[in-house]
C-alpha cells in the first residue's frame, strides 16, 4: 500500500557555506592526508565522485574538495567522502578520527572494513551529522554503544548497513540518549524485535523518519503520523498497519510511503491539510534552507483505498501530479473536480473500476492548460471525455480496459492507448495534427478494414499495435516509410496475402508479431537489415518457405515463432559457429520439417548454455519497451513499461500464452513435423534449457544420457516417435522436471525411481508396451539394473530427494514463475485470466523462494 506526497525540490544539502582560505591547522592537514594514504580506489567504479584523489599537500585543506573548515579557527568541522568508491580498513586508530572537532561525516556508499573491536565514532562528540549508509560491514552492538553518546546528533543514517541489528533496548537507548534528532534512517537495519510502540518515544521535533525494509511487525501508533514537525516518514515494505481511515495526517507532512505494509481504510479526510511544507535546517550546522513550498505531487498507487475522493483533496489547486491508480475507489469525477487543478501536468487514476469519469459539468470547456499526460485505465468508462478536446498541451492519453464505443479527439498526442474497449467500424482517420504521434495502441477492440494511408505519415511512431482485432486486407506497403518503428504488432487479425518487403529502412526494429493472420508466401529477406530484432512471431498463417537460416545472422534475435505454417525442407546441418548467438526461444512445431534434426545448430545456440539459473539473477524480461514518464533537467528519472512482448508456448499439453518474456525463459519445440533419426547427444549441452519438446516426429534409436544433463530442465516431451530401448537412468538427476512425456515410443524395461520420477503419472508412459514398474500396474518381472556411478548418492544426499521432487512439481520455473503471465488461448474465459493475473505477485514471490533454495539444496547435495 502506497499513500506517498513529494515536492519538486531538491534534498537539503550537507555542505557547509564555503570557508576562508588559508585556515587549515597542520595537525588536522596531517591527519587527512594520513587517511588519504590508507585508502584505495575500488576498481572499476562507475560513480567515484573522485573528492579524495584531488587532495594536494601544497594547498591548503580548507581549500580540498569535501573539506569544510571552522571560519574563526580553522577546525575541520566537515568531511564529506560519499559516493567516492574508496576502500580502507577504518580502524579504531584512524587518523580519521583526529578530527574531534568534527560536526558533520559523511562516509556513506564506500567500502569501509571495520576489523577492530570497538569503533572511533564515539570521540567525535561534536558530530551533528553523521552518514554510514551502505559503508561497510559493521558490528551492531558495538556501533550503536558509541552512536549513543553522540549526543549532538542532528541527522543518523545507517541505511543499508545490512549487518546491523536494532533490538528494542537499543532503540529505546538511542531516542533517549540522540535527543536532538532530527533525520534518523535505518532503511534495510533489522529491526525485528523493536516494538512499533517505541515510535512513540521520538522526539516531536522529528522531521525526517525513514525505516523501509526493516522487517517491523504489529501495530503502529497513529499518533506518530501527527508529529508536529514530521515531514517524511517511510515504512514501506514492513508487516506493519492500522486504519488509514482514523489517522488525523500532520499539516507539515511531505512524504508519506506505507507501500506494501498492512494498513487499510478510506483515504483520510485529512488530506486536505497538506498545504505547505515547512522549512528544513539542521540548526547548528547552518544547512540551507528551503523556502515554503507548495505541495505539488500524491502519489497513492497500488494500496487498498477504499471510498470516495474526499473533496477536500481537490483544494490542492498546486498539484502537478496525482497518481491514485490501482485502488477500491468509488464515485465520480467531473470536470469541475479538476479544473481546480490548475497546474496539473500529470493524472492517473487507472485501475479503479468503480470509479467513473462524467463529461457533465460546467467546466467542459475548460482548456486544462498544463495537462500533458491523462491515464483513465479501467475506469468504468463508457464515452470519450468530450473535454479533453481542449486539452492542447496533452500529450498522453489512456483510456484503454473501458467500454468506450465512439471515436476520440485530436490534438498534438504523442501516446494514445485504447486497448480492450468496443470501439467498432473502421481504424480511425488520424489527422496529419498527430504528426507528433510515438506510441499508438488500438488492440483488442472490434475493428474491421484496412489499415488506413495515413498511417504511413506517422514518421515519429515507434510502437504500433493493432492486435487481437478484424482488421484485414494487405498489410500497406508504405508502412516501410516509418524509419524508427520499434514495434509492429498486428497479431489476431485478418491480414492476408505477403508479407510486404518493409524493412529495407526499418533498422531500428525490436519486435514483429504477425502472429495469427492469413498471410502467404515467404519471409522477406529484408528481414536481415533489422540488426535490433529481438522477437519475430510469424506463427498461425500460412506461409510456404524453407528454414530461414539467414536470419541467424541478426546479432539480438532471442525468440523465432515459426508454427503451424508450411515450412518444409530440411534444417541444415552446416550452420556456422556465430548463428543464432541469442536466440532461447525457438518453435517450428506443426509444419512440414524433414531430415535429421541438426546437431550443429543446437550445438551453437549459446543463448541456452550457462544462463544464470533463476535463484542468481533478477528477474527480467525480453524486450520490455519503456516510456520515460518524469524528466527533470532533461535527465528521466522515471521509467514506465509501454509494451510487453508475448508469445504462445506449449505447456503441458496446452497452448498458452505468456504474456511477459522471462530471460531466462529458454524453449525448443520441434514437434509435430517429420523429422527422423536420432535425438542428437548435443541437445545435452543446452544446460540452460527449461523446455524441450520433440513429439509427434518419427524419432527413432534410444534417448540419449546426455539429456541428464540439462539439468534446469523443467518440461520434456518425447511423445508420439519411434523410441526404442530403456528409460537412461541419468534423467533421475533431472530434479526440476515438473512434466514428463514418454507415452506412444517402443520404449521396454524398468523405469527409473527416485526424485522427481516418483511424481509422473500413467500418462507419461503409456503405449509403450514394453514398461514396467512403478507407476504403471505391470511389474517387472527381472530385477531391476543396478545404479550406474552417475546415480549412486549416500544416505546424507537422499535426504533431499523429496524435496526436490517438490521444488520442480510444486513449481518449476514454467509453471511457476510464468503462470503468473499465461493468458490462455484455448476458448479460456477472461474472468479465468484475471483471476491467474490477480495471484500473479503471490505465485513469483512463492517461486522465488523456492529458487532461492535451488542454490543451498545444490550445495549441500554437492558436500
Amino acid at each position: 500500500m502506497l499513500l506517498r506526497f513529494r515536492v519538486q525540490s531538491s534534498s537539503p544539502s550537507q555542505s557547509f557555506p564555503d570557508s576562508s582560505p588559508h585556515l587549515c591547522r597542520p595537525e588536522e592537514r596531517s591527519a587527512l592526508l594520513d587517511f588519504k594514504s590508507t585508502t584505495d580506489l575500488v576498481e572499476d567504479c562507475e560513480v567515484s565522485r573522485g573528492m579524495i584523489q584531488t587532495w594536494n599537500e601544497s594547498e591548503d585543506c580548507c581549500s580540498w574538495e569535501g573539506i569544510t573548515c571552522d571560519k574563526v579557527k580553522g577546525h575541520v568541522i566537515g568531511l564529506d567522502l560519499g559516493r567516492n568508491c574508496l576502500e580502507a580498513n577504518l580502524t579504531t586508530n584512524s587518523s580519521l578520527f583526529h578530527l574531534e572537532k568534527l560536526q558533520s561525516l559523511d562516509l556513506s556508499h564506500n567500502y569501509f572494513h571495520y576489523p577492530n573491536i570497538s569503533f572511533g565514532f564515539g570521540r567525535l562528540k561534536s558530530l551533528t551529522y553523521l552518514n554510514l549508509a551502505d559503508s561497510g560491514y559493521m558490528d551492531d552492538s558495538l556501533l550503536f554503544d558509541e552512536i549513543f553518546s553522540l549526543s549532538k546528533l542532528v541527522s543518523l543514517d545507517l541505511s543499508d548497513t545490512y549487518s546491523l541489528l536494532l533490538d528494542n533496548i537499543k532503540f529505546q537507548m538511542l531516542v533517549h540518549n540522540l535527543t536532538e534528532l532530527r533525520f534518523l534512517i535505518l532503511d534495510s537495519v533489522d529491526m525485528s524485535l523493536v516494538v512499533p510502540s517505541s515510535l512513540l518515544n521520538l522526539t516531536s521535533s522529528l522531521e525526517h523518519l525513514s525505516l523501509s525494509l526493516c522487517n517491523l511487525q504489529g501495530k503502529f501508533p497513529n499518533q506518530v503520523l501527527q508529529l508536529p514537525s514530521l515531514q517524511l516518514l517511510d515504512l514501506s515494505y514492513n508487516s506493519v498497519g492500522g486504519n488509514l481511515t482514523q489517522s488525523n495526517l500532520s499539516s507539515t507532512l511531505q512524504y508519506l510511503d506505507l507501500e506494501d505494509t498492512n494498513f487499510l481504510g478510506e483515504l483520510p479526510h485529512s488530506i486536505g491539510n497538506l498545504k505547505l511544507l515547512q522549512e528544513l535546517n539542521l540548526g547548528p550546522i547552518d544547512h540551507v534552507e528551503m523556502p515554503n513550498l507548495i505541495l505539488q505531487e500524491v502519489y497513492l498507487s497500488n494500496n487498498e483505498i477504499s471510498g470516495s475522493i474526499p473533496s477536500s483533496f481537490f483544494d490542492l489547486v498546486h498539484l502537478t501530479r496525482v497518481d491514485l491508480s490501482s485502488n477500491n475507489l468509488t464515485g465520480t469525477i467531473t470536470p469541475d473536480m479538476l479544473s481546480k487543478l490548475v497546474d496539473l501536468r500529470y493524472l492517473d487514476l487507472s485501475n479503479n473500476s468503480l470509479l467513473s469519469l462524467s463529461n457533465n459539468g460546467t467546466a467542459v470547456n475548460y482548456s486544462f492548460p498544463n495537462l500533458w499526460s491523462l491515464k483513465f485505465s479501467s475506469c468504468n468508462i463508457h464515452k470519450f471525455p468530450s473535454f479533453l478536446r481542449k486539452a492542447e498541451k496533452l500529450q498522453e492519453l489512456d483510456i484503454s480496459k473501458n467500454k468506450i464505443s465512439d471515436s476520440f479527439g485530436s490534438g498534438y498526442l504523442e501516446t494514445v492507448d485504447l486497448r480492450s474497449n468496443l470501439l467498432q467500424g473502421s481504424l480511425p482517420i488520424l489527422s496529419r495534427t498527430w504528426d507528433s504521434m510515438q506510441h499508438l495502441f488500438i488492440s483488442r477492440n472490434n475493428l474491421t478494414g484496412e489499415i488506413p494511408s495515413s498511417y504511413c505519415n506517422f514518421t515519429s511512431l515507434t510502437v504500433l499495435v493493432l492486435a487481437n482485432n478484424s482488421l484485414g486486407g494487405k498489410i500497406p506497403k508504405c508502412l516501410g516509410n516509418l524509419s524508427d518503428l520499434n514495434i509492429l504488432d498486428l497479431r489476431m487479425n485478418k491480414f492476408h496475402g505477403r508479407i510486404p518487403n518493409l524493412f529495407v529502412n526499418i533498422s531500428s526494429l525490436f519486435t514483429l508479431n504477425l502472429n495469427g493472420n492469413q498471410l502467404e508466401g515467404i519471409l522477406p529477406r529484408s528481414l536481415v537489415n533489422c540488426n535490433k530484432l529481438e522477437i519475430l512471431d510469424v506463427g498461425n498463417n500460412n506461409l510456404n518457405d524453407t528454414f530461414p537460416h539467414w536470419l541467424g545472422v541478426l546479432p539480438s534475435l532471442k525468440v523465432l515463432i515459426l508454427r503451424s505454417n508450411q515450412f518444409h525442407g530440411a534444417i541444415s546441418n552446416s550452420m556456422p559457429t556465430f548463428y543464432f548467438p541469442q536466440l532461447r526461444i525457438i518453435d517450428v512445431a506443426q509444419n512440414d520439417f524433414k531430415g535429421l534434426l541438426p546437431s550443429n545448430y543446437f550445438k551453437f545456440l549459446k543463448g541456452m548454455r550457462d544462463v544464470a539459473p533463476a535463484d542468481k539473477v533478477e528477474l527480467e524480461y525480453i524486450s520490455d519497451h519503456k516510456q520515460c514518464l518524469r524528466t527533470e533537467g532533461g535527465v528521466c528519472l522515471a521509467h514506465g513499461i509501454i509494451y510487453k512482448d508475448s508469445v504462445q508456448v506449449v505447456m503441458k499439453g496446452l497452448l498458452v500464452e505468456l504474456a511477459r518474456i522471462l530471460k531466462i525463459f529458454t524453449t525448443i519445440d520441434f514437434s509435430s513435423n517429420q523429422f527422423h533419426g536420432p535425438i542428437p547427444d548435443e541437445l545435452g549441452e543446452l544446460n540452460s534449457l527449461l523446455l524441450l519438446n520433440l513429439s509427434h516426429n518419427n524419432l527413432t534409436g534410444q534417448i540419449p544420457s546426455s539429456l541428464g544433463k540439462l539439468a534446469e530442465l523443467e518440461s520434456l516431451d518425447l511423445s508420439s516417435n519411434k523410441l526404442e530401448g530403456r528409460i537412461p537412468e541419468q534423467l533421475t538427476k533431472l530434479t526440476f522436471l515438473s512434466v514428463l512425456n514418454l507415452s506412444h515410443n517402443e520404449l521396454v524395461g524398468h523405469i527409473p525411481e527416485g526424485k522427481q520420477f516418483n511424481t509422473f503419472s500413467n500418462d507419461s508412459y503409456i503405449g509403450n508396451f514394453g514398461l514396467c514398474g512403478f507407476p504403471l500396474i505391470k511389474k517387472c518381472k527381472e530385477p531391476r539394473p543396478p545404479s550406474s556411478q552417475f546415480d549412486e548418492e549416500d544416505d546424507s544426499t537422499a535426504v533431499f530427494e523429496w524435496k526436490f521432487a517438490l521444488a520442480g512439481y510444486g513449481c518449476g520455473l514454467v509453471l511457476g514463475l510464468s503462470l503468473g503471465y499465461i493468458a490462455f488461448t484455448t476458448g479460456k474465459p477472461w474472468w479465468v485470466v484475471k483471476k491467474v493475473e490477480k495471484y500473479q505477485q503471490k505465485l513469483v514471490g512463492r517461486c522465488n523462494q523456492i529458487h532461492k533454495q535451488r542454490k543451498t539444496q545444490k550445495s549441500n547435495q554437492r558436500s
